[in-house]
């Protein structure tokens, strides 16, 4: 890169900065909203939850299917990155 083009895209920085940051809390978040282990600990949760009646059958069917399709989006993630 020149001198010149240094320059003019000097006051770029802050925002490639933002970009940075932004892309880095994003990766963390996907990473924690599909991890496999926190996945099965909110499963057994789910199912505590049922056993002290916390919530009906009904309730813990939509949280397990909501827990499935993150775990099987997940697993896609891993199997095909960027797509």
């Amino acid at each position: 890169m020149g001198l010149f083009t240094g320059l003019v895209t000097l006051p770029l920085v802050p925002v490639r900065g933002v970009m940075w940051l932004a892309e880095t809390l994003t990766e963390q978040a996907e990473a924690r909203l599909y991890d496999p282990g926190r996945i099965a600990a909110e499963m057994e949760q789910v199912a505590d939850d049922v056993a002290a009646g916390r919530i009906d059958d009904e309730e813990a069917a939509a949280r397990e299917e909501d827990l499935i399709r993150r775990l099987n989006e997940g697993r896609a993630r891993r199997a095909y990155p960027g797509v």
